[in-house]
């Protein structure tokens, strides 16, 4: 048992709903800058948590998509719904006493509209955007400026992530040498930030969380 003492949060897909908005967005920038044809939103998937424009790079895409994706976005982001359980665990962690920061790929701006239009802003302490930082994810930049704006330090924090470029910043965030190559992020090995793999749009919040869900006042993670 390790004593919980703050949660990092990625957004798209761990607090939010939010695939179906980036499809259509992907789609109407890919169409408006590349021309007709299906937009590869599959590929797209595999770097969420990067900066977009960075992903735009990676996958040989023109930059002036970034633009229209971002307007076709704001224009759907009434559409985004909170995850399932979200705004319960937000609320369980805040009674409990534990801080809690986003961090995303998005840009700042972006993520503040995302969480105020599902709710979910005034359940979380900071909010920190790829544009806040001089490297996105998998570099640990994001996750430590989200520490350092809840005033946390990595022994005792969790990130909570989708992907594995959230696993990796997490890791990444930790003091001291890295977590042995292959051990499980909750196994013995594990750096004192501890990142948790959460599948996509998961109906429920992981098990070592179901502490401070159901009994706020047990602020502790159960490490397996």
């Amino acid at each position: 048992m390790s004593e919980l003492r703050a949660v990092v949060l990625d957004l798209d897909g761990v607090l939010i709903d939010s695939i179906h908005v980036m499809r259509r967005a992907f789609q109407r920038a890919y169409d408006l800058t590349v021309g007709d044809g299906e937009a590869p939103f599959e590929e797209y998937l595999t770097h969420l948590g990067r900066h977009m424009p960075d992903t735009l790079a990676i996958m040989g895409l023109p930059a002036g998509m970034y633009e229209p994706f971002v307007v076709e976005s704001r224009k759907l982001v009434h559409e985004i719904e909170p995850c399932p359980g979200a705004a319960e665990l937000l609320a369980g962690l805040r009674e409990a006493g534990v801080p809690t920061a986003v961090a995303t790929g998005k840009t700042h701006g972006r993520a503040v509209e995302a969480l105020a239009a599902t709710g979910l802003l005034d359940l979380v302490d900071a909010v920190c955007g790829s544009d806040e930082v001089a490297h996105g994810k998998p570099a640990p930049d994001i996750v430590l400026l989200a520490l350092e704006k809840i005033g946390a330090a990595a022994e005792g924090a969790v990130m909570v992530g989708d992907s594995a470029l959230d696993l990796r910043a997490g890791r990444a965030a930790a003091p001291g040498p890295p977590p042995v190559s292959g051990a499980r992020a909750t196994g013995p090995n594990c750096s004192p930030i501890s990142p948790i793999w959460w599948p996509a749009r998961a109906p429920s919040w992981p098990p070592c969380c179901t502490a401070v869900k159901g009994s706020p006042r047990d602020h502790r993670l159960h490490l397996p």
